[in-house]
């Protein structure tokens, strides 16, 4: 068990995952409810949601460990796998577990859970092979990285509809802005986690301030904020708490331009951003769905 604790605080820590997921998937359950007037969500949908999503990422993590395997292997040998820490024959183990307590959890909710359920394992699995295309990807890192965040409105749209479908209703209008927040909030995340001073660059990782340059690379991750912000704007409109909303995720986009700024012009580590990001993660879907619903009640 030593080795798969050391495993989890290296390539998954729950300690930083498990809030950030908790407060996804419980937004994506509060705002269904929101949006469709209904009670308040029960405890089961709020836990198959979380449960099924930290399983999610967690299949997105041992993705990346077979997907990566060459590479790591060749210029990254500190990583889990390539020092033997586990294998990969295990994580795959690992990973079809997962599945099953998936599948149990949302068959315990409701039989049509599988159904969204199915669709989010069926991107998983092309993200896995790269679409079939990886070497058209490899030269496109900018269509690269829409194509793998496509999976967070999926698992997003599975969170909902444990609220929504398992209460045998349909899927609310209004719905899409909520989901195109969580992709462009995806592009949030994957690009601050990304972005590092020269002198922490390393040889044979991709990051985007290497493709694109420091000040290329925090422009997308503020473009990524924006579009956020104003897909989120128009989700919080449609329960009425727009202004909230806005200004809230305002109150963390200002001291994130300044952040922006510094990181291009001096020594400021990427750390920084990437801890912003979650910050801006939090508050999004805290002002999103818990918030809202709670002063409701």
């Amino acid at each position: 068990m030593k080795r798969w604790w050391i495993y989890q605080k290296e390539r998954f820590p729950l300690i930083a995952h498990g809030p950030l997921i908790l407060a996804f998937s419980a937004c994506a359950v509060s705002f269904s409810s929101l949006l469709r007037g209904s009670p308040a969500p029960s405890p089961a949908a709020y836990g198959v949601a979380f449960g099924v999503c930290l399983l999610m990422f967690l299949q997105l993590r041992i993705a990346d460990e077979f997907k990566d395997a060459q590479e790591d292997a060749r210029w990254r040998p500190y990583r889990a796998v390539p020092r033997g820490l586990v294998t990969l024959p295990e994580l795959r183990l690992v990973f079809i577990g997962a599945a099953v307590l998936q599948a149990t959890m949302a068959l315990a909710l409701d039989l049509r859970l599988l159904v969204p359920l199915a669709i989010a394992w069926t991107y998983l699995g092309l993200m896995s092979v790269e679409f079939f295309c990886r070497d058209w990807l490899k030269r496109r890192p900018f269509v690269y990285l829409l194509s793998h965040m496509g999976i967070m409105p999926l698992v997003d749209f599975f969170a909902t509809a444990c609220e929504w479908q398992a209460r045998g209703a349909a899927m609310p209008i209004g719905l899409g802005w909520f989901l195109a927040a969580s992709f462009f909030n995806g592009l949030v995340i994957e690009t601050g986690r990304k972005l590092r001073q020269p002198d922490a660059e390393e040889e044979g990782v991709e990051t985007y301030s290497k493709l694109w340059g420091k000040r290329g690379g925090a422009g997308v991750w503020l473009l990524s904020m924006l579009a956020t912000l104003a897909c989120a704007g128009m989700a919080a409109w449609r329960i009425d708490f727009m202004v909230p909303v806005v200004i809230g995720l305002g109150v963390v986009l200002i001291p994130a331009v300044g952040m922006a700024l510094v990181f291009i012009k001096s020594s400021l580590p990427g750390k920084r951003i990437e801890a912003l990001s979650g910050i801006w993660t939090l508050a999004l879907y805290l002002l999103l769905g818990l918030v809202p619903l709670w002063l409701r009640n």
